[in-house]
């Protein structure tokens, strides 16, 4: 009897392992479900993969099915625009100075992937020319104008380059500072703009939100300074809204709750993984 006793307790153990394991397929079928339709940015590339804002990091987006990847543009002292974060080199590459004081000859004898991993040692820094030719029918783009006050005339070169191109529909320019927005939808009036909103900004006047919403087709915010409020304020205006975040880990817990648009991660495959890996802005 205690034999059998047993042998029904590890029958009954066997029974609730499988239900959980079936509970847990289930709902982590629904979490997928509910996440497809959501645009995933692939923040300087996949770059929790590869060294950012580099070829391996946006060819690793386009592996990971992400919907964008993003990046960051710079002009060089020879009038080429660079593809990297920071306005210096330091941080990315084996070189030090602003990246404004180089050309792009002395540029390309950098290595952009070593400080990231062995694996990656030779990787180098890319112009947007070189982004746009490779990936444009591949993936969406998000360019992203870092400081374009320090780069007197980067809408007009930027518009130059994309004006090149017949559709533009998986483009969008965007960036913190809002006139130079103003001027690329000027520049390209039919391109889709977006404008980065900082935290300190992000309680806006209506008046200000109709002034957004006029030129741009994106009004993107950091997950932990907005509300469902202000993305549904966003939407009766015919504007769309993605997402970042430096460290708020329920940050896909509130793009759902919130209904925005697309999230912007280093995570580019994020609807199909249990970890995610927040954008630094």
């Amino acid at each position: 009897m205690r034999h059998l006793r047993k042998s029904k307790f590890g029958i009954l153990a066997i029974a609730a392992a499988c239900f959980l394991l079936l509970v847990g397929y289930k709902e982590q079928t629904i979490r997928v479900h509910y996440t497809k339709d959501m645009v995933s940015v692939a923040h300087r590339g996949a770059s929790h993969f590869a060294p950012e804002n580099t070829r391996a990091a946006f060819q690793k987006s386009v592996e990971l099915n992400a919907d964008f990847l993003e990046c960051d543009v710079h002009v060089s002292k020879d009038g080429e625009l660079i593809i990297m974060h920071d306005d210096k080199i330091d941080r990315t590459t084996n070189g030090s100075g602003f990246i404004k004081e180089f050309t792009l000859d002395e540029l390309k004898q950098l290595d952009a992937g070593a400080s990231f991993s062995k694996e990656f040692k030779g990787e180098q820094i890319l112009t947007l020319n070189e982004l746009i030719d490779e990936f444009y029918d591949q993936i969406g783009l998000l360019i992203e104008l870092k400081n374009p006050k320090l780069y007197p005339g980067i809408e007009e070169k930027i518009a130059s380059l994309l004006g090149e191109y017949d559709d533009l529909s998986s483009i969008i320019v965007q960036s913190f500072d809002i006139d130079s927005m103003k001027k690329m939808s000027v520049l390209l009036p039919n391109l889709q703009v977006a404008v980065l909103i900082h935290p300190k900004d992000s309680l806006l006047s209506a008046a200000k939100l109709d002034d957004l919403a006029s030129f741009a087709s994106y009004i993107n915010f950091n997950v932990s300074f907005l509300n469902k409020k202000t993305v549904e304020r966003v939407h009766d205006r015919g504007a769309k809204v993605f997402v970042w975040s430096k460290k708020d880990k329920n940050i896909i817990a509130k793009a759902h709750k919130y209904n925005v648009d697309g999230i912007i991660t280093d995570f580019s495959n994020w609807p199909y993984e249990e970890l995610i890996y927040l954008a630094q802005e």
